[in-house]
C-alpha cells in the first residue's frame, strides 16, 4: 500500500508539472501574437515586445551608458559636424522622415574598436576606430544607414518580444522535464535553454540582412550610391580577419555573406544599372 500510495503521488506530482508547463506555453504565445503591429516602413507585421515611446525612452537611458563604455564621445567637433550632415541628408530624404524617432547620430571616442550600433528609438552610434577606416562619405552613409534600418525596423522591440516567447517556451519545457531524482533531467534542462539563445541568435542575424536591405534603399533615396555598402562589408571583413566566431554562434552574418544580399538589393532598386551622379 506504501508503495502504490508513493507513486501515486508521484504521478500526480509529475501530471502538475506538465499542467504548469501548459499553462506557461499557452500564455508565452498569446503574450506573443497579442503583440502584431504592422510596420509602414519594412511593409510587414512584426511582433513586439514594447511601445515606440518605450523604445525611446529605454535608448534614451541607455545611451550614457554605452558612450562610457567607449570612452565617452569624440569631442572633434568638425567630425561630429560631418557625421550630423550625413545622417540628416539620409533622415530627411528616405522613408525615415515619415518615422516619429529621435534620431541623434552620435561619434564615440574608442579609437580600438571597430563598430557601430543602434540603440531602441534612434541613438546612433559609430566609434571613431570605425569612422577612421571609412574612406567616403558614401562609407559613412552606409555604416549609418544600415543603424538606423534597425530603428526603423524596430529590431530590438521584435528581439524583446520573441526572447520573451522563447524563454516561456524554454521554460514550460524545463517544468515539464525535470525532475529532482534524476540528474539527467537537469541536462535536459539545460540543453533546452541552450537550444532556445541559438533560436534567437538566428532572428538576430535575419535582422542585420533586413537592415542591409533598408540601408540599401534609405541611401539610394538620399542620392548616395548604395555599392559604397559592400566596401563596408570588406573593410569589416578585413579588420575581422582571424577573430570572428563561426556564423551559427553569431549574432551577425559575416560580412562576406552579406555582399550578395546588397549586390541584390541593389538590382532590385536600379534593374538598369546605379545610374551616375550619387555620392560614393
Amino acid at each position: 500500500m506504501r508503495v502504490r500510495n508513493s507513486t501515486s503521488k508521484g504521478g500526480r506530482l509529475s501530471t502538475g508539472r506538465i499542467v504548469v508547463a501548459l499553462v506557461l506555453a499557452v500564455v508565452s504565445i498569446i503574450g506573443y501574437l497579442g503583440s502584431k503591429s504592422y510596420n509602414p516602413v519594412t511593409g510587414e507585421n512584426q511582433y513586439v515586445g514594447i511601445s515606440p515611446e518605450q523604445e525611446t525612452a529605454l535608448g534614451l537611458q541607455a545611451a550614457p551608458e554605452l558612450a562610457r563604455e567607449y570612452g565617452g564621445l569624440d569631442l572633434d567637433p568638425s567630425k561630429q559636424a560631418f557625421l550630423d550632415d550625413v545622417c540628416d541628408r539620409l533622415i530627411q530624404n528616405s522613408e525615415a522622415k515619415k518615422t516619429d524617432w529621435p534620431f541623434e547620430c552620435h561619434l564615440l571616442a574608442d579609437d580600438q574598436t571597430i563598430n557601430a550600433f543602434a540603440l531602441p528609438g534612434g541613438q546612433v552610434f559609430i566609434t571613431s576606430a570605425l569612422f577612421g577606416e571609412l574612406e567616403t562619405e558614401g562609407q559613412l552613409a552606409g555604416v549609418m544607414t544600415h543603424e538606423i534600418g534597425h530603428v526603423v525596423a524596430r529590431h530590438s522591440a521584435q528581439q524583446i518580444a520573441k526572447a520573451q516567447l522563447t524563454e516561456g517556451l524554454t521554460g514550460a519545457v524545463v517544468v515539464a522535464s525535470y525532475d529532482p531524482q534524476n540528474p539527467n533531467s537537469q541536462a535536459a534542462a539545460y540543453m533546452t535553454q541552450i537550444i532556445g539563445r541559438l533560436v534567437n541568435m538566428k532572428f538576430g542575424r535575419d535582422d542585420e540582412l533586413q537592415s542591409d536591405r533598408v540601408g540599401v534603399q534609405f541611401m539610394a533615396e538620399a542620392g548616395y550610391d548604395p555599392r559604397a555598402l559592400i566596401r563596408v562589408m570588406e573593410i569589416l571583413a578585413s579588420s575581422s580577419e582571424g577573430v570572428n566566431p563561426p556564423e551559427f554562434f553569431s549574432t551577425h552574418p559575416n560580412p562576406e555573406n552579406r555582399v550578395s544580399q546588397i549586390h541584390q538589393a541593389i538590382q532590385e532598386i536600379f534593374p538598369q544599372g546605379v545610374p551616375a551622379g550619387l555620392v560614393p
